[in-house]
């Protein structure tokens, strides 16, 4: 038979394949390569088969089958690759919730997290169908030219552990096997690993990657020849989206499933029959960890925009409304009488339909007339949005958005975006020492904007840009009030110091702080050495003499709480005012 005809089989089988999951099932058509151009156009090159979870795609890699003997097994291959998407992993969001919890469990081998949760997700979706859809998989494996190294041997033994076949009946043992007994303890482990967490692959993929990691020490060069070969995940993520919840992943603490009091459960065990075993609270992940890990599995992206999606993501939990303020409404038209049309008024204000009632013929400035209008006041109240401007201390004492959690950007993201919410505008501008200034383009509404900014770093040394806040308020004011938000340490004291063009700091501000007209506020990390230094005492007096609001903090995380009180105080303030 020819590839060509081959194809034809496949195309066959698919929907036998359909049907051993669901009848109701819809998957769109796979892709069968039956060249190695083929394959390397569809992104699969090296790759036995491949499914794809944005597109709900599944491609097949028809010459490379061959090369393995698996033609003959079309049912059983599209089945598996069908299971990828009901069963393990499902979405795009456990795929890589599956991939975090791998890569920690194997350090310094994180570059073969991808292949051990293919491994892992296998074993689910081959499990399934080998007991519930009268699958032949021990077949498939056999058929496979089989591999000398531990791990792959490993991987196959619980296969046969999970089946009830004897040893060896999948594939034979290798002969640089060091220790039987170890071997078997471990297939024990992996094949009730597989069974305690079939429908908990998230939770399972960790224990099982503990498991493998002393095997993939063993025989690098076996794990990454495999890899390249065996990996039907390798194109799992192309073309999508970075997920909805991606920043909120927690990798558990890795356990060994020897621990797992589930998985090799005790008489003396505490833990009733089927109980979760109980486990450490993970860590969670900082921006650039999580970009390492959407590359990892595939997407491309840059830690910029990795850290604007997670700080977008952690806001959204904490959102409050900004301040308002009752406006009066605008007046409503009032028709008043009629006066006359001359020629030179504007040709807009002519009543035609008066005019014609005086006289058919329209003769300017003797028939025509135009209509008075006046003005009826309106009852009707609606709130106007107080906008933000929002100044952020980027200097060296400030952490980096990217490499770490920096509260600064996270309070900041959360005051900003809940002033969105509410229809307000936001200027947020982002300093550290003389010239560095990152500011968004105006007072604006857009999301990526403002967090890009947030999202930014300098690391230098610390001068407020006074350029910034006179040119802002004083050159070229808006129209609409806001209220300035001030977030730093004792740094921000060169508030006060001389501008560019040698005025006074400290008169800017209290110019600024009138001009703006919806308050100001300074939120300061304080700490004991800061507070009893003079300068910075004599600092906050003058600050509050000039109306600034202060507020004095001892920790960066202190600045959650102020981020969803300070909306909530200026919305009860701007009540109490209108």
């Amino acid at each position: 038979m020819t590839m060509d005809d081959w194809k034809v089989r496949w195309e066959k089988a698919w929907p036998q394949a359909l049907s051993l999951w669901s009848p109701w099932l819809r998957l769109s058509a796979p892709a069968f390569a039956t060249t190695s151009q083929e394959a390397e156009a569809l992104g699969m090159a090296g790759s036995l088969a491949c499914f794809g979870i944005e597109d709900k795609s599944v491609k097949i890699n028809l010459p490379l089958l061959a090369g393995q003997n698996l033609l003959e097994c079309p049912v059983e291959i599209l089945a598996h690759e069908i299971g990828h998407h009901v069963l393990a992993p499902g979405n795009l969001l456990d795929h890589f919730r599956i991939l975090a919890t791998v890569r920690q469990a194997i350090p310094t081998l994180e570059a073969q997290a991808p292949w051990v949760a293919n491994l892992w997700t296998d074993l689910v979706v081959n499990d399934r169908l080998q007991r519930t859809s009268g699958l032949d998989l021990a077949a498939l494996y056999r058929k496979m030219d089989p591999s000398s190294g531990q791990v792959w041997a490993l991987y196959l033994r619980i296969y046969e552990r999970l089946w009830d076949l004897p040893r060896g009946s999948i594939a034979p043992l290798p002969a640089t096997l060091d220790s039987i007994e170890l071997f078997e303890a471990d297939a024990w482990l992996g094949s009730r690993t597989v069974r305690v967490y079939r429908d908990d692959p998230v939770t399972g993929a960790g224990r099982f990657a503990c498991l493998l990691l002393a095997w993939l020490a063993r025989d690098k060069e076996e794990a990454k020849a495999l890899s390249e070969l065996w990996q039907d995940a390798k194109t799992a993520a192309t073309g999508a989206q970075v997920p909805a919840g991606i920043a909120n992943i927690e990798p558990q603490k890795p356990i060994h499933p020897s621990e797992d009091s589930r998985v090799c459960p005790s008489e003396d065990s505490e833990d009733p029959p089927g109980a979760k075993a109980a486990d450490s609270e993970g860590q969670t992940l900082v921006p650039w960890e999580i970009g390492e890990l959407l590359r990892l599995g595939g997407l491309k992206v840059s830690d910029a925009e990795v850290a604007v999606m997670w700080y977008r993501e952690k806001a959204l939990q904490h959102l409050v409304h900004p301040p308002s303020r009752k406006m009066p409404a605008s007046p409503d038209p009032l028709p008043e009488g009629l006066d006359p049309w001359e020629m030179g008024d504007p040709l807009e204000r002519l009543d035609i339909f008066q005019s014609l009632l005086r006289s058919p013929r329209l003769v300017p400035g003797i028939t025509t007339v135009a209509r008075h209008w006046g003005e009826q006041p309106s009852t009707a109240d609606h709130l106007e949005p107080i906008d933000l401007d929002l100044y952020v201390d980027s200097s060296g004492s400030m952490p980096d958005p990217v490499r770490s959690v920096s509260h600064l950007a996270l309070a900041g993201a959360i005051v900003a975006l809940s002033a969105l919410r509410r229809g307000a505008r936001v200027q947020v501008t982002l300093w550290s020492g003389k010239g560095q200034c990152l500011r968004t383009p105006g007072f604006v509404r857009e999301e990526r904007d403002i967090l890009s900014v947030l999202c930014s770093h300098f690391g230098g040394s610390t001068t407020f840009p006074l350029h910034a806040l006179r040119k802002t308020w004083l050159e070229t004011p808006p129209r609409r009030r806001a209220h300035i938000l001030h977030i730093s340490d004792d740094g921000l004291s060169t508030l006060f110091d001389p501008d560019e063009r040698g005025n006074s700091g400290r008169d800017l501000a209290a110019k600024a702080l009138e001009a703006a007209c919806g308050g100001g506020t300074m939120v300061l990390q304080l700490n004991q050495w800061a507070l009893a230094n003079g300068s910075t005492r004599q600092f906050l007096e003058t600050a509050r003499a000039q109306g600034w609001a202060i507020h004095p903090i001892t920790d960066w995380e202190s600045l959650m709480d102020f981020a969803r009180d300070f909306s909530r105080a200026q919305v009860r303030e701007a009540k109490v005012n209108s």
